[in-house]
């Protein structure tokens, strides 16, 4: 059974980003804050702010002003964008060479600092060095079964570790010094400091896309066999149930307390709380799905969408509404890492005693009891 826990608003349409250019296509993107990153199929970034509005019925649209956009001067795609902003610094891939470029006017650092040699890169969100100008960067590199760890000032690069893998990476996250990784056969868990390492679970890189992210302190959620979404920790253990996604999921997200997975003609939305799906958007020629600080955003090759979240009390009414009391409960619990102490506290009783008054009117009478209490 459905609840409405998204609502998906355009944010770029295809007219402000390539006119009547019809062969520009959406490669990547990135956003921190207000600010919205572009790459294309034909070298260029484009940099647009976004400003989210809500009107007198509370409907959130986004209006996205153009600032700039800057052409990277090759013959290749830009493959991926990653914001630093306590560097003020956009990280760009592009034909295997990572650009530090300024966030605000896309210039590259004058002293040239670049990483070489890789295929694909993420930051660490929970780094190792302490200092605050400086970002860790991961890459799975051009060097055959190799990934680089390197920190990234505002204008210089530093390697720090190279490590070398049982068998070819395609994909990577990190937090702290663990590596979790898809292989050529299977996912693994690889401690880059002591060199320990973690089988997960098999997997085929030929026969899909992998799926790696990371979703909090030393958790992360991977696509493995038979269309699951499994959660591993750097220990090897999943302290979650998987949720059931289709077969040739493209990306996932994480907005709490959904996971949001993207195939070729759906966004599935499944409850990390009981692992039942709750929502399905028909979304044709989708090939991006990231969150960013929260915001989930969708993209296909001409456009960007953002999902936004209904907020969680409105989505609890909607299932007290169904009664549908049990669901209700869960999400009201798990609502309670979003919503300060007290305000949770007034909101659960409430919840707990609309549920008593539907059990109660089902003849229910120890399970109203129970809720009353």
């Amino acid at each position: 059974m459905s609840v409405k826990a998204f609502k998906l608003v355009s944010a770029v349409e295809r007219e402000m980003l390539m006119g009547d250019k019809a062969h520009i296509n959406i490669e990547c993107i990135e956003c921190c804050g207000k600010n919205l990153y572009i790459g294309t199929n034909d070298c260029f970034i484009y940099h647009f702010l976004l400003d989210e509005r809500i009107s007198t019925a509370g409907k959130i649209t986004f209006a996205a002003t153009k600032q700039l956009h800057k052409y990277l001067g090759f013959k290749k795609s830009v493959s991926e964008l990653k914001a630093a902003s306590a560097l003020t610094r956009l990280l760009v891939l592009c034909d295997n060479t990572i650009t530090l470029v300024n966030m605000m006017n896309l210039e590259p650092v004058p002293t040239g600092a670049r990483i070489k040699g890789a295929v694909t890169f993420t930051l660490n969100e929970n780094p190792v060095n302490g200092d605050p100008f400086c970002v860790e960067v991961c890459i799975i590199s051009v060097k055959r079964r190799t990934i680089q760890v390197f920190m990234v000032f505002e204008d210089r690069v530093q390697i720090v570790k190279e490590v070398f893998t049982p068998e070819q990476p395609y994909a990577v996250a990190v937090d702290g010094h663990y590596l979790c990784l898809a292989l050529t056969t299977q996912y693994i868990i690889l401690n880059y400091n002591t060199g320990a390492s973690q089988d997960l679970f098999p997997y085929c890189s030929d026969e899909k896309r992998p799926i790696v992210k990371r979703i909090g302190r030393q958790e992360f959620l991977l696509a493995g066999p038979g269309g699951l979404g499994m959660f591993a920790t750097v220990d090897g253990i999943s302290q979650r149930a998987p949720v059931h996604w289709s077969e040739n999921v493209i990306g996932a997200a994480l907005c709490f307390p959904y996971v949001v997975a993207l195939d070729e003609e759906f966004i599935t939305v499944h409850s990390m709380l009981d692992q039942q799906q709750k929502q399905t958007l028909p979304f044709k020629e989708g090939h991006i799905l990231q969150d960013f600080e929260g915001r989930v955003i969708v993209a296909t090759n001409k456009g960007v969408y953002i999902l936004v979240p209904l907020p969680l009390e409105k989505q609890i009414q909607d299932l007290l509404a169904s009664h549908r009391v049990e669901e209700a409960l869960v999400l009201a619990k798990g609502a309670r890492r979003n919503i300060p102490k007290e305000k949770f506290q007034v909101m659960y009783k409430r919840i707990l005693q609309q549920a008593g008054f539907i059990q109660f009117a089902q003849l229910q009478f120890l399970e109203a009891k129970e809720l009353f209490r």
